[in-house]
Protein backbone atom coordinates (compact mmCIF):
# COMPACT_ATOMS: atom_id res chain seq x y z
CA UNK A 1 0.00 0.00 0.00
CA UNK A 2 1.49 3.29 -0.64
CA UNK A 3 2.02 5.86 1.91
CA UNK A 4 0.12 9.08 1.93
CA UNK A 5 2.32 12.16 1.35
CA UNK A 6 1.99 14.91 4.68
CA UNK A 7 0.62 17.84 3.60
CA UNK A 8 0.80 21.51 5.26
CA UNK A 9 -1.16 24.10 4.04
CA UNK A 10 0.24 27.66 3.96
CA UNK A 11 -2.60 30.90 4.03
CA UNK A 12 -6.01 30.01 6.07
CA UNK A 13 -8.42 32.19 4.39
CA UNK A 14 -11.75 31.04 3.02
CA UNK A 15 -10.41 28.60 0.12
CA UNK A 16 -8.58 26.66 3.01
CA UNK A 17 -11.22 25.29 4.43
CA UNK A 18 -12.61 23.87 0.45
CA UNK A 19 -9.32 21.96 0.98
CA UNK A 20 -9.61 20.55 4.57
CA UNK A 21 -13.32 19.54 4.48
CA UNK A 22 -12.72 17.46 1.29
CA UNK A 23 -9.22 15.58 1.63
CA UNK A 24 -11.00 12.71 2.94
CA UNK A 25 -12.43 11.98 -0.28
CA UNK A 26 -9.15 11.16 -1.62
CA UNK A 27 -6.39 9.30 -1.87
CA UNK A 28 -2.86 9.60 -2.20
CA UNK A 29 -2.67 12.38 0.73
CA UNK A 30 -3.13 13.32 4.45
CA UNK A 31 -3.53 17.41 5.61
CA UNK A 32 -1.29 17.83 9.22
CA UNK A 33 -0.50 20.88 9.40
CA UNK A 34 -1.68 24.67 8.61
CA UNK A 35 0.32 27.49 8.80
CA UNK A 36 -0.78 31.58 8.12
CA UNK A 37 0.69 34.53 8.83
CA UNK A 38 -1.74 35.39 11.10
CA UNK A 39 -1.95 32.88 13.66
CA UNK A 40 -5.14 33.15 14.73
CA UNK A 41 -6.53 31.78 11.75
CA UNK A 42 -3.92 29.13 11.68
CA UNK A 43 -5.29 27.99 15.14
CA UNK A 44 -8.71 28.15 13.96
CA UNK A 45 -8.14 25.86 11.13
CA UNK A 46 -6.35 23.35 12.70
CA UNK A 47 -9.06 23.02 15.62
CA UNK A 48 -11.49 22.91 13.47
CA UNK A 49 -10.33 20.18 11.30
CA UNK A 50 -7.92 18.61 13.55
CA UNK A 51 -4.91 19.39 12.44
CA UNK A 52 -1.61 21.22 13.88
CA UNK A 53 -1.04 24.99 13.76
CA UNK A 54 2.06 26.09 12.93
CA UNK A 55 4.45 29.11 12.14
CA UNK A 56 5.26 29.10 8.33
CA UNK A 57 8.84 28.73 9.33
CA UNK A 58 8.21 25.39 11.53
CA UNK A 59 5.46 24.00 8.62
CA UNK A 60 8.62 24.16 6.18
CA UNK A 61 10.76 22.51 8.33
CA UNK A 62 8.31 19.89 9.26
CA UNK A 63 9.68 16.18 8.71
CA UNK A 64 6.33 14.64 7.94
CA UNK A 65 5.38 17.48 5.24
CA UNK A 66 6.33 16.19 1.79
CA UNK A 67 4.16 18.68 -0.22
CA UNK A 68 3.05 21.90 1.31
CA UNK A 69 -0.31 23.98 -0.68
CA UNK A 70 0.37 27.51 -0.91
CA UNK A 71 -2.89 29.31 -0.82
CA UNK A 72 -1.52 32.83 -0.03
CA UNK A 73 -2.66 35.45 -2.16
CA UNK A 74 -1.44 35.32 -5.87
CA UNK A 75 0.85 38.27 -5.44
CA UNK A 76 2.71 36.13 -2.59
CA UNK A 77 2.36 33.30 -4.50
CA UNK A 78 6.06 33.12 -6.04
CA UNK A 79 8.19 33.73 -3.03
CA UNK A 80 5.93 31.48 -0.50
CA UNK A 81 6.32 28.75 -3.15
CA UNK A 82 9.89 29.02 -3.92
CA UNK A 83 10.62 28.93 -0.05
CA UNK A 84 8.63 25.73 0.48
CA UNK A 85 10.98 24.25 -3.01
CA UNK A 86 13.89 25.54 -1.67
CA UNK A 87 13.13 23.55 1.94
CA UNK A 88 12.75 20.56 -0.49
CA UNK A 89 9.05 19.65 -0.56
CA UNK A 90 6.77 19.66 -3.36
CA UNK A 91 4.75 22.76 -3.81
CA UNK A 92 0.73 22.78 -4.92
CA UNK A 93 -0.36 26.38 -5.87
CA UNK A 94 -3.87 27.57 -6.00
CA UNK A 95 -4.60 29.93 -9.34
CA UNK A 96 -3.13 31.98 -10.58
CA UNK A 97 0.29 29.66 -10.28
CA UNK A 98 2.59 32.86 -10.54
CA UNK A 99 1.83 36.32 -12.39
CA UNK A 100 4.71 35.95 -15.10
CA UNK A 101 6.30 33.57 -17.03
CA UNK A 102 10.23 34.59 -15.33
CA UNK A 103 8.62 34.13 -12.29
CA UNK A 104 7.72 30.19 -13.53
CA UNK A 105 10.60 29.73 -15.25
CA UNK A 106 12.52 30.58 -11.71
CA UNK A 107 10.28 28.36 -9.99
CA UNK A 108 10.85 25.62 -11.88
CA UNK A 109 14.14 25.60 -12.24
CA UNK A 110 14.48 25.70 -8.07
CA UNK A 111 12.12 22.44 -8.21
CA UNK A 112 14.83 20.78 -10.59
CA UNK A 113 17.49 21.24 -8.62
CA UNK A 114 16.03 20.01 -5.55
CA UNK A 115 14.47 17.17 -6.99
CA UNK A 116 10.41 18.21 -6.13
CA UNK A 117 7.83 18.57 -8.59
CA UNK A 118 5.03 21.72 -8.94
CA UNK A 119 1.48 21.40 -9.19
CA UNK A 120 -1.06 24.37 -9.25
CA UNK A 121 -4.70 24.88 -9.41
CA UNK A 122 -7.27 24.69 -11.11
CA UNK A 123 -8.36 21.18 -11.29
CA UNK A 124 -11.92 21.69 -12.46
CA UNK A 125 -11.47 20.52 -15.72
CA UNK A 126 -10.71 16.91 -14.09
CA UNK A 127 -14.64 17.00 -13.67
CA UNK A 128 -16.42 14.90 -15.05
CA UNK A 129 -18.59 17.32 -17.96
CA UNK A 130 -15.15 18.29 -18.85
CA UNK A 131 -13.66 14.88 -19.53
CA UNK A 132 -16.52 13.58 -21.00
CA UNK A 133 -15.74 16.56 -23.50
CA UNK A 134 -12.19 16.24 -23.67
CA UNK A 135 -13.63 12.14 -24.69
CA UNK A 136 -15.95 13.06 -27.34
CA UNK A 137 -13.44 15.49 -29.10
CA UNK A 138 -10.87 13.02 -29.14
CA UNK A 139 -13.22 10.70 -30.51
CA UNK A 140 -14.06 13.41 -33.16
CA UNK A 141 -18.29 13.41 -32.39
CA UNK A 142 -17.87 17.12 -33.75
CA UNK A 143 -15.13 16.35 -36.27
CA UNK A 144 -11.99 19.07 -36.25
CA UNK A 145 -12.49 21.69 -33.67
CA UNK A 146 -11.66 24.79 -36.07
CA UNK A 147 -12.80 27.50 -33.70
CA UNK A 148 -14.97 28.52 -30.63
CA UNK A 149 -15.86 30.96 -27.68
CA UNK A 150 -15.54 31.36 -24.21
CA UNK A 151 -17.01 33.88 -21.61
CA UNK A 152 -17.09 35.30 -18.42
CA UNK A 153 -18.21 38.45 -17.65
CA UNK A 154 -20.19 39.75 -14.45
CA UNK A 155 -20.53 43.38 -12.77
CA UNK A 156 -17.64 42.77 -10.53
CA UNK A 157 -16.59 41.75 -7.37
CA UNK A 158 -17.38 44.85 -5.12
CA UNK A 159 -20.98 43.80 -4.99
CA UNK A 160 -20.42 40.74 -2.78
CA UNK A 161 -16.60 40.73 -1.88
CA UNK A 162 -16.04 42.75 1.58
CA UNK A 163 -12.38 43.95 0.18
CA UNK A 164 -12.25 43.28 -3.41
CA UNK A 165 -8.95 45.43 -3.19
CA UNK A 166 -6.83 43.19 -4.98
CA UNK A 167 -9.57 42.07 -7.52
CA UNK A 168 -8.60 45.34 -9.13
CA UNK A 169 -5.06 45.41 -8.54
CA UNK A 170 -2.05 44.49 -10.51
CA UNK A 171 -2.03 40.88 -10.94
CA UNK A 172 -5.64 40.44 -10.59
CA UNK A 173 -8.59 41.15 -13.10
CA UNK A 174 -10.75 39.22 -14.52
CA UNK A 175 -7.70 37.32 -16.82
CA UNK A 176 -5.26 35.99 -13.88
CA UNK A 177 -8.50 35.62 -11.51
CA UNK A 178 -10.80 33.82 -13.63
CA UNK A 179 -8.91 33.23 -16.69
CA UNK A 180 -7.24 30.01 -15.50
CA UNK A 181 -10.64 28.14 -15.23
CA UNK A 182 -10.82 28.63 -18.77
CA UNK A 183 -7.35 28.52 -20.16
CA UNK A 184 -6.58 25.59 -18.44
CA UNK A 185 -9.98 23.60 -19.98
CA UNK A 186 -9.09 25.09 -23.52
CA UNK A 187 -5.49 23.63 -23.19
CA UNK A 188 -6.67 20.43 -21.81
CA UNK A 189 -9.20 20.13 -24.93
CA UNK A 190 -7.23 21.44 -27.36
CA UNK A 191 -3.52 21.20 -27.04
CA UNK A 192 -1.11 24.16 -26.47
CA UNK A 193 -1.82 28.25 -27.77
CA UNK A 194 0.30 29.34 -30.11
CA UNK A 195 -0.12 32.93 -30.75
CA UNK A 196 -2.57 35.55 -28.87
CA UNK A 197 -3.76 39.18 -29.59
CA UNK A 198 -6.24 41.13 -27.23
CA UNK A 199 -7.83 44.79 -26.50
CA UNK A 200 -8.28 45.55 -23.23
CA UNK A 201 -10.43 48.33 -21.42
CA UNK A 202 -11.85 49.33 -18.30
CA UNK A 203 -15.23 50.89 -17.58
CA UNK A 204 -14.20 52.96 -14.47
CA UNK A 205 -10.80 53.92 -12.68
CA UNK A 206 -12.86 53.56 -9.25
CA UNK A 207 -15.08 50.85 -7.96
CA UNK A 208 -17.74 51.08 -4.59
CA UNK A 209 -18.30 48.55 -2.42
CA UNK A 210 -21.38 47.31 -2.09
CA UNK A 211 -21.89 45.38 1.00
CA UNK A 212 -19.79 44.81 4.77
CA UNK A 213 -18.55 47.36 6.79
CA UNK A 214 -16.64 49.20 4.19
CA UNK A 215 -19.94 49.47 2.16
CA UNK A 216 -20.03 53.05 -0.30
CA UNK A 217 -15.74 53.18 -0.06
CA UNK A 218 -13.94 53.09 -3.43
CA UNK A 219 -11.31 51.18 -4.79
CA UNK A 220 -8.78 52.05 -7.37
CA UNK A 221 -8.64 49.87 -10.50
CA UNK A 222 -5.02 49.53 -11.76
CA UNK A 223 -5.51 46.81 -13.92
CA UNK A 224 -7.71 45.66 -17.49
CA UNK A 225 -11.70 44.79 -16.42
CA UNK A 226 -13.24 44.35 -20.31
CA UNK A 227 -10.43 41.89 -22.25
CA UNK A 228 -11.56 40.86 -25.96
CA UNK A 229 -8.95 38.17 -27.12
CA UNK A 230 -8.48 35.65 -29.82
CA UNK A 231 -6.37 32.52 -29.02
CA UNK A 232 -4.60 30.69 -32.07
CA UNK A 233 -3.80 27.36 -31.05
CA UNK A 234 -1.39 24.70 -32.49
CA UNK A 235 -4.10 22.38 -33.30
CA UNK A 236 -5.49 25.25 -35.93
CA UNK A 237 -8.02 26.00 -33.70
CA UNK A 238 -9.45 29.91 -33.22
CA UNK A 239 -10.84 30.85 -30.08
CA UNK A 240 -12.45 33.84 -28.85
CA UNK A 241 -11.83 34.96 -24.92
CA UNK A 242 -14.41 37.36 -23.66
CA UNK A 243 -13.24 38.27 -19.75
CA UNK A 244 -15.57 41.09 -18.31
CA UNK A 245 -15.80 42.95 -14.58
CA UNK A 246 -17.86 45.54 -16.75
CA UNK A 247 -21.38 43.38 -17.64
CA UNK A 248 -24.25 43.57 -15.88
CA UNK A 249 -26.49 40.90 -17.99
CA UNK A 250 -25.35 38.29 -20.55
CA UNK A 251 -27.54 35.67 -22.46
CA UNK A 252 -23.71 34.37 -24.31
CA UNK A 253 -22.74 30.27 -24.08
CA UNK A 254 -19.99 30.20 -21.49
CA UNK A 255 -18.10 27.91 -23.74
CA UNK A 256 -18.87 26.15 -27.13
CA UNK A 257 -16.51 24.72 -29.51
CA UNK A 258 -17.17 24.68 -33.45
CA UNK A 259 -16.25 21.60 -35.49
CA UNK A 260 -16.76 20.04 -38.94
CA UNK A 261 -19.52 18.02 -38.14
CA UNK A 262 -20.92 20.06 -35.05
CA UNK A 263 -21.16 22.17 -32.37
CA UNK A 264 -20.62 21.63 -28.46
CA UNK A 265 -21.63 23.29 -25.65
CA UNK A 266 -19.87 22.68 -22.65
CA UNK A 267 -20.79 23.80 -19.14
CA UNK A 268 -18.75 26.57 -17.03
CA UNK A 269 -15.22 25.22 -16.32
CA UNK A 270 -15.46 27.27 -13.01
CA UNK A 271 -16.80 23.97 -11.69
CA UNK A 272 -16.88 20.04 -12.01
CA UNK A 273 -19.89 19.57 -13.32
CA UNK A 274 -22.64 20.39 -15.38
CA UNK A 275 -25.05 20.18 -19.04
CA UNK A 276 -22.91 19.37 -22.08
CA UNK A 277 -25.00 19.23 -25.57
CA UNK A 278 -23.71 18.30 -28.39
CA UNK A 279 -25.36 19.17 -32.33
CA UNK A 280 -24.55 17.58 -35.04
CA UNK A 281 -24.43 19.63 -38.52
CA UNK A 282 -28.37 20.28 -38.72
CA UNK A 283 -29.90 18.21 -36.18
CA UNK A 284 -30.82 19.19 -32.85
CA UNK A 285 -29.07 20.05 -29.32
CA UNK A 286 -28.43 16.24 -27.86
CA UNK A 287 -27.71 16.16 -23.99
CA UNK A 288 -24.59 13.97 -23.22
CA UNK A 289 -23.79 12.50 -20.25
CA UNK A 290 -21.21 9.33 -18.52
CA UNK A 291 -21.22 7.86 -15.80
CA UNK A 292 -18.29 9.82 -13.99
CA UNK A 293 -17.96 10.08 -10.16
CA UNK A 294 -16.53 13.92 -10.54
CA UNK A 295 -19.43 14.67 -12.19
CA UNK A 296 -21.84 13.73 -9.09
CA UNK A 297 -23.47 16.65 -7.00
CA UNK A 298 -22.15 16.72 -3.34
CA UNK A 299 -22.51 20.20 -2.42
CA UNK A 300 -25.69 22.54 -2.00
CA UNK A 301 -27.31 19.28 -3.43
CA UNK A 302 -26.92 20.28 -7.13
CA UNK A 303 -22.96 21.08 -7.22
CA UNK A 304 -19.88 18.71 -8.13
CA UNK A 305 -17.24 19.73 -5.78
CA UNK A 306 -13.79 17.91 -6.23
CA UNK A 307 -11.55 20.42 -5.42
CA UNK A 308 -8.49 18.64 -4.44
CA UNK A 309 -8.36 16.03 -7.06
CA UNK A 310 -5.68 17.54 -8.90
CA UNK A 311 -3.48 17.38 -5.48
CA UNK A 312 -4.91 13.80 -5.17
CA UNK A 313 -3.55 12.69 -8.69
CA UNK A 314 -0.20 14.79 -7.91
CA UNK A 315 0.46 12.79 -4.26
CA UNK A 316 -0.33 9.53 -6.48
CA UNK A 317 1.93 10.42 -9.83
CA UNK A 318 4.83 10.97 -7.38
CA UNK A 319 4.71 7.61 -5.32
CA UNK A 320 4.15 5.80 -9.00
CA UNK A 321 6.38 7.64 -11.01
CA UNK A 322 4.54 8.76 -13.75
CA UNK A 323 3.53 13.09 -14.56
CA UNK A 324 0.64 14.68 -12.85
CA UNK A 325 -2.56 16.32 -14.75
CA UNK A 326 -2.10 19.95 -12.92
CA UNK A 327 2.06 19.90 -13.97
CA UNK A 328 4.41 22.39 -14.11
CA UNK A 329 4.82 22.73 -17.62
CA UNK A 330 0.77 23.03 -18.44
CA UNK A 331 0.34 26.19 -15.94
CA UNK A 332 3.56 27.83 -16.87
CA UNK A 333 1.63 27.34 -19.98
CA UNK A 334 -1.37 28.95 -19.18
CA UNK A 335 0.44 31.44 -17.63
CA UNK A 336 2.16 32.91 -20.58
CA UNK A 337 -0.72 32.76 -22.39
CA UNK A 338 -2.69 35.11 -19.50
CA UNK A 339 -0.06 37.16 -19.50
CA UNK A 340 0.33 37.56 -22.99
CA UNK A 341 -3.39 38.77 -23.56
CA UNK A 342 -3.01 41.39 -20.79
CA UNK A 343 0.61 42.66 -22.81
CA UNK A 344 -1.10 42.37 -26.09
CA UNK A 345 -4.02 44.89 -24.83
CA UNK A 346 -1.04 47.08 -24.07
CA UNK A 347 0.96 47.00 -26.88
CA UNK A 348 -1.84 46.12 -30.29
CA UNK A 349 0.74 42.90 -30.90
CA UNK A 350 -0.11 39.69 -31.36
CA UNK A 351 2.08 37.68 -29.44
CA UNK A 352 3.74 34.10 -30.45
CA UNK A 353 3.85 32.11 -27.47
CA UNK A 354 7.73 30.88 -25.85
CA UNK A 355 6.34 27.89 -23.79
CA UNK A 356 4.35 24.76 -24.83
CA UNK A 357 3.10 22.12 -22.97
CA UNK A 358 1.52 18.57 -23.70
CA UNK A 359 -2.50 18.15 -23.25
CA UNK A 360 -2.85 16.43 -19.70
CA UNK A 361 -3.71 12.80 -19.71
CA UNK A 362 -7.61 12.24 -20.09
CA UNK A 363 -8.89 11.24 -16.85
CA UNK A 364 -11.99 8.64 -17.38
CA UNK A 365 -14.63 7.61 -14.99
CA UNK A 366 -12.22 4.21 -13.28
CA UNK A 367 -9.06 6.59 -13.29
CA UNK A 368 -10.92 9.14 -11.41
CA UNK A 369 -12.48 6.56 -8.91
CA UNK A 370 -8.94 5.09 -8.12
CA UNK A 371 -8.29 9.11 -7.19
CA UNK A 372 -11.14 8.43 -4.13
CA UNK A 373 -11.02 6.78 -0.80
Amino acid sequence: MTKNLGVGIIGCGNISTAYLSLASMFKGYEIVAVADINMDNARAQAAKFDVRAETVEYLLAATDVDLVINLTIPAAHVSVSRSILQAGKHVYSEKPFVLSLAEAQELGDIAKANNVRIGSAPDTFMGGSHQLARNLIDTKEIGKVTSGAAVVMSSGMEDWHPNPDFFFQKGGGPILDLGPYYICNLVHLLGPVKKVTSFTGMASETRTIQNGPRDGETVPVETPTTIHSVLSFESGAIITLLASWDVWASNHPIMELYGTEGTMNLPDPNFFGGILTVTERSGDPVEKSWDHPFNTPNFEETQANYRGAGLADMALAIAEGRPHRCNEDFATHVVEVMTAILEAGETGMVLTMTTTCSRPDVLGPDAARALLA
